[in-house]
């Protein structure tokens, strides 16, 4: 049964279980198609996710096959599937072609974006006749009807953010307010960042939508640098210098990515998280092991 992802949530809260979801993003090639069909997504499915979330590339670029994914998942795995939806490239007519595709195609759970500039490269620039914030998409969004909307969140401060996260959090707010149901957030990797940043937007400015931390077990040293450059993560020193010690050798990595991130969502969920959001990176090994490690 395809549901409201808010409503995922309030339900596991209420029986004192965390929500496990998945993130997936489009394959650029046939085979990598039938590989997260037939092996990635299988696999994942043992872990018995609540639900995914499919991404949906720099500037828009795989708008249509980001759709045809996630109505694939929820017909043919019977798994509620969630697309992003950015700002980038597209005009207010050409967003509402998009989402009244998704609403003929069953979808009924959106993660509202402003969306990084084509190639992740130089500064973000409004579309003539689109949407400047990521804000003013949710409000669309609410305004059309029909959806559970999601939207980012940033436990360290948005990296084009240059007013500091304090200012950063108080824009996150803003959306929720305009029709938001729940934040997903960044990576992170001190789950000190995450804490903060809950307890600023519960206590100090009154949000009271779940606020999920999204994770990634770590795969290799260079990826994981590269990653945290682009979207302003910090490495913690002792993180960075066990990575640095394993060096090259990605399966020693991947094993170290597998016990630190068990560790982080010990913690998180010690601390009243209401469920992991893992960035798969359409590797479904270390997001298994983790959540086995865990018994979740």
């Amino acid at each position: 049964m395809i549901r409201n992802i808010h409503d995922v949530h309030v339900e596991a809260a209420a029986a004192g279980k965390p929500a496990i979801s998945i993130e997936f993003f489009p394959p650029k090639t046939d085979d990598g198609d039938r590989n997260l069909f037939t092996v990635t997504l299988p696999e994942l499915l043992k872990i018995r996710p609540a639900y995914c979330s499919v991404t949906y590339g720099a500037g828009g670029g795989t708008r249509d096959k980001t759709l045809s994914i996630v109505e694939r998942i929820q017909k043919e795995f019977d798994l509620t599937a969630m697309m992003h939806l950015t700002c980038v490239n597209a005009t207010r007519e050409q967003l509402h072609e998009v989402i009244e595709d998704a609403r003929g195609r069953g979808i009924r759970n959106i993660l509202a974006l402003r969306g990084d500039p084509p190639g992740v490269v130089g500064p973000w620039v409004k579309t003539e006749g689109g949407f400047e914030y990521s804000s003013q998409l949710v409000a669309y969004l609410r305004e059309l009807g029909g959806f559970d909307i999601g939207t980012a969140g940033f436990p360290e401060g948005h990296i084009a953010q240059t007013q500091g996260k304090h200012v950063d959090w108080a824009h996150l707010a803003e959306k929720v307010r305009a029709g938001a149901d729940f934040v997903v957030t960044q990576l992170f990797f001190d789950n000190a960042d995450y804490f903060e940043f809950r307890d600023y937007l519960v206590q100090k400015l009154g949000v009271t939508v779940p606020i999920i931390p999204g994770l990634m077990p770590v795969l290799s040293r260079n990826q994981t640098k590269r990653f945290t450059q682009m979207c302003g993560a910090r490495l913690p020193e002792a993180f960075l210098s066990k990575l640095e010690t394993l060096g090259d050798d990605d399966a020693a990595v991947t094993d170290f990515g597998i016990e630190y991130c068990s560790k982080q969502i010990e913690e998180l969920l010690r601390g009243g998280a209401p469920g992991i959001h893992f960035y798969t990176l359409n590797k479904p090994h270390s997001t298994v092991r983790v959540v086995q490690n865990l018994g979740l």
